[in-house]
């Protein structure tokens, strides 16, 4: 309903903006056919009327912007209040259960399981939205060291299996072009850890009930190291291939409605791209297709 009504007001603005246009063009136009003879006053009115469409254009373009931030912050919330408060209340359920009966000691066990898994979630949130914050910061990260991102992938990869619980098929490593030599690149060794498991966990995610993931890193030239992350999950409709690296945005497709999150991962990486001169970019064929991600950086030679 909220959705609906944000856009009836994009509508209503970009209309208005229409008209308004239109309307000073014809008032515009009839002044200057009434007074073609006044030179002087004729300069003044063009330049007049061109302020006016500049203004009026300008007011709409960030109108529209406005309810579109809005749309997107308030999506933002919605996510992350919703990350929040099902943890706690599965913590608080458990607790009560606790509290009020007495369990056997394998079903206490895996309460203490199941909170913890919450905990951790919970923790994912909160350090979710301050690596967004401090990705935006282009004062922080600037420290950079050579670093093997060669390890530094299978590392995450070790540790991604380890967190969603994966058999190793599950999420496999492929040798690309260039790999017979270690592939460095310099930047801030915790920042691109950040960016690889952003990745790695949006294609868990999206994967669906079967999870089948293929990493490959590559050299294809002595200036560019390449990770492809590919999945075969549920693709990203190609009007939102482009879209899914602003802050906040999240693919609103009906076959996605399950996927919960903040929006912010994939806009962790593209900003910590940027930050160390590198690009990031999806390709997907729609829906059901799959989706992959292809981060770039910049290849370090001593």
């Amino acid at each position: 309903m909220r959705i609906a009504s944000r856009r009836g007001a994009i509508a209503f603005f970009l209309s208005l903006g229409l008209v308004l246009v239109a309307l000073a063009i014809a008032l515009n136009v009839g002044w200057i056919i009434l007074n073609w003879r006044e030179g002087v006053l004729l300069v003044f009115g063009i330049v007049f009327f061109a302020l006016i469409i500049a203004g009026l254009v300008v007011n709409t373009i960030f109108l529209v912007r406005e309810i579109r931030r809005n749309e997107q912050h308030d999506s933002f919330i919605n996510a992350v209040t919703h990350e929040l408060k099902t943890p706690v209340a599965s913590i608080r359920l458990h607790l009560e259960t606790l509290q009020r009966r007495r369990l056997p000691e394998p079903q206490k066990q895996e309460f203490y399981h199941l909170m913890l898994n919450d905990a951790d979630r919970l923790t994912e949130t909160v350090e979710q939205v301050l690596r967004a914050g401090r990705a935006g910061d282009k004062r922080a990260g600037r420290e950079k060291v050579e670093v093997d991102f060669s390890k530094l992938v299978r590392e995450c990869m070790d540790a991604t299996r380890t967190r969603h619980r994966l058999p190793p098929e599950n999420l496999r490593y492929k040798e690309g072009a260039g790999n017979g030599s270690d592939l460095r690149v310099r930047g801030s060794a915790d920042d691109l850890r950040t960016a690889v498991f952003n990745v790695l966990d949006n294609a868990i995610k999206y994967s669906g009930e079967k999870v089948d993931v293929r990493v490959q890193l590559e050299a294809p030239d002595d200036k560019r190291v390449v990770l492809r992350v590919q999945d075969k999950g549920v693709g990203i409709p190609p009007d939102d291939v482009k879209r899914i690296f602003r802050r906040f945005y999240r693919v609103t497709h009906r076959s996605l409605a399950h996927v919960k999150g903040t929006g912010l991962g994939l806009f962790i990486v593209k900003a910590i791209a940027k930050k160390h001169g590198g690009k990031v970019f999806a390709e997907s064929d729609g829906v059901g297709h799959g989706t992959t991600i292809i981060l770039e950086l910049p290849r370090w030679t001593a």
